[in-house]
């Protein structure tokens, strides 16, 4: 039996550059781990794929990315026996912080390792695009630009482990609804300056780039889901250097320069009602040691 950790992701920077013929949609974006991580263990069995989500409302078959990983890598490997997965779930669900994309991702890696298939992680990315567009990123994690529709990496230089303070509304929001939502007044939407953060990033120490954070969903996500800038609110008031929206939402994130401040902060977005104390957090960047 083999463990992997599968780190959730915020977005330092997302910005939509065009919609595909296929239907995706092209973006820019700075992805950086966070120290929140499902945890899943893998062990042979005689045949198929079993997985237990431990209770969560996740489904167990072909419809789950996990299921979907592990077929792949079994299928590319030609492996015959079976495999049974078992998920312990932190990384809030339909959160914006790519947990079922990490969970796959983890898959790709616990069952390359199981069965000692010798995939090399540019053939599991591969593997990853046709699960999920955060799925390539999510095989290693760390600070990277993300292009295409998601699948075109460069890692960039490893953040400092900074103090973050994240939070997920109760309210949900659908990712579909939100980039169709977007499409409808693309035009008249302010972008976020990427480039000014990547710059930042290059050339000053430290958090110099938590000024140019930007999410152009942000614009489509908050009149669906109002609470997502209360919290933000929340966070300023508290003293935040800096504060966003992650994927298409609804969790928030925010930069503080002590971990008091950012127990604080997630104390007062528990006592608005508006979060479920399970799904906030006070943790921290990280670049995981895949």
């Amino acid at each position: 039996m083999i463990t992997e950790k599968a780190y959730a992701k915020i977005n330092l920077s997302l910005d939509v550059t065009g919609k595909r013929p296929d239907g995706y949609h092209d973006v820019r974006m700075i992805m950086q781990t966070v120290d929140i991580c499902d945890e899943l263990t893998y062990e042979k069995s005689g045949e198929g794929i079993t997985i237990d989500v431990g209770g969560s409302p996740l489904p167990i078959d072909k419809d789950n990315l996990i299921y979907k990983a592990a077929s792949a890598v079994m299928e590319k490997c030609c492996i015959k026996g079976g495999v049974r997965i078992t998920l312990d779930k932190h990384i809030p669900i339909a959160a914006g912080m790519a947990g079922g994309s990490s969970d796959a991702a983890a898959t790709l890696r616990g069952v390359n390792r199981l069965f000692e298939c010798g995939l090399s992680y540019d053939e599991l990315r591969s593997l990853g695009v046709k699960i999920g567009a955060d799925v390539p990123y999510c095989v290693e994690g760390g600070t990277v630009l993300a292009e295409g529709i998601g699948e075109k990496l460069t890692r960039l230089k490893d953040l400092p482990t900074l103090c973050i303070a994240v939070a997920k509304p109760k309210r949900g929001v659908s990712t579909g609804n939100i980039y169709k939502s977007l499409d409808e007044i693309f035009e008249n939407v302010p972008h976020p300056d990427v480039d000014a953060m990547l710059d930042a990033m290059r050339c000053c120490p430290g958090p110099a780039f938590i000024k140019y954070l930007g999410n152009i969903l942000e614009h489509v996500t908050i009149p669906l889901c109002p609470e997502v800038d209360d919290i933000k609110k929340i966070f300023e008031d508290s003293g935040a250097a800096g504060t966003l929206m992650t994927g298409s939402g609804p969790t928030v994130f925010a930069f503080f320069d002590s971990q008091g401040k950012a127990e604080e902060a997630i104390s007062a977005a528990r006592k608005s009602g508006l979060c479920n104390e399970e799904e906030t957090f006070v943790t921290h960047l990280v670049n995981p040691d895949y």
